[in-house]
């Protein structure tokens, strides 16, 4: 008994999708929603999601003559590696991975704590700034705060890394001030220091934090508040039972716009640092250019974004157990 095929009234035939389902695809809105993610997607994909694959790609190669060797090893995070000479052979000289060269760690950590005491200042200053633009200012001027807030974006980084170089000079506005009223005698040295790096850089990310801190802030409903100092709840109570855990999903953002570029900023140290406080960008930079070893720069830069991911998981854990605590 024979059974005969017959033709499909929705336009697919019994082995698939025919010209009149890929029409129809075509023209749903799947289709449209995946025109509309397509030009971001290929950016993401050949501007983000390609150079980080090529950086773990050469983290594992070997260090040839300006050029990296595809021959796989792991010495470029830990224990000794060898570059490779022109003619094949291994280079007597040996340099430590990534995880074992004491001059790196030493660099990771001064990173880690710069960026941890940026990321404090900064945050603990924009919250109460942020709080004030939200909370006391008319809702009519809030647009001018928060353009007078953007201003600094109309300056170059680099700019207003300059301007603080000249401020805090010996021969800058602040010394001539100090010793023009007679404060002090000799100038101070404020460069080349930790500190006045801390200061450029809560500067110039303070912008970073106070927005999102402010978009939280304003999320919250008014009502809530009033109900809790109905309760008999003084107003700063309320602000650190209500206010503050209403709005941690700003500060989330603030701490973490700002932590993550800082720690692998490479300006500031070279110019208020004046280069004798490098961070764990100018090691890299080092490695990769300078010293022409990009497997063992890939590496350095593969175990800085690690931790800086470690340290961003860590603090979200701690913030959602503080949040639970509230409850």
């Amino acid at each position: 008994m024979t059974e005969t095929l017959q033709p499909s009234t929705s336009g697919t035939s019994p082995l698939g999708p025919g010209p009149i389902g890929r029409s129809r695809f075509w023209g749903s809105e799947a289709a449209s929603g995946l025109a509309l993610i397509s030009p971001t997607a290929l950016y993401a994909i050949l501007l983000l999601a390609a150079p980080l694959a090529t950086t773990l790609l050469y983290s594992v190669l070997t260090d040839g003559y300006l050029t990296v060797v595809p021959h796989f090893q792991l010495c470029n995070y830990i224990g000794e590696c060898h570059s490779q000479l022109v003619n094949g052979t291994m280079a007597p000289d040996s340099y430590q991975g990534a995880w074992t060269d004491p001059i790196a760690l030493s660099l990771l950590w001064r990173s880690l704590y710069v960026s941890a005491f940026v990321t404090a200042a900064t945050v603990i200053l924009a919250y109460p700034v942020a709080y004030f633009v939200s909370f006391n200012v008319s809702a009519s001027r809030k647009s001018l705060w928060l353009f007078l807030i953007t201003i600094p974006f109309w300056t170059s980084y680099v700019i207003r890394v300059f301007m603080w170089n000249v401020m805090l000079g010996r021969t800058g506005v602040i010394n001539s001030i100090l010793m023009g009223t007679g404060i002090i005698s000799d100038p101070l040295q404020m460069t080349f220091t930790i500190q006045a790096m801390v200061l450029t850089l809560a500067h110039a990310y303070a912008p970073f934090a106070i927005l999102p801190i402010y978009v939280a802030l304003e999320k919250i409903d008014r009502s809530l508040l009033e109900a809790g100092q109905d309760l008999g709840e003084t107003r700063f109570t309320t602000f650190l039972r209500v206010t503050l855990p209403l709005s941690m999903t700003g500060v989330i953002a603030a701490v973490l716009i700002v932590f993550i570029p800082t720690i692998g900023d490479y300006v500031t140290p070279n110019l208020i640092g004046g280069g004798k406080l490098p961070m764990i960008a100018n090691i890299i930079e080092k490695q990769m250019l300078k010293a022409d070893n990009k497997p063992l720069g890939s590496a350095t830069a593969v175990t800085a974004m690690l931790v800086v991911a470690l340290v961003s998981l860590l603090f979200l854990f701690l913030n959602r157990r503080y949040l639970k605590g509230q409850k």
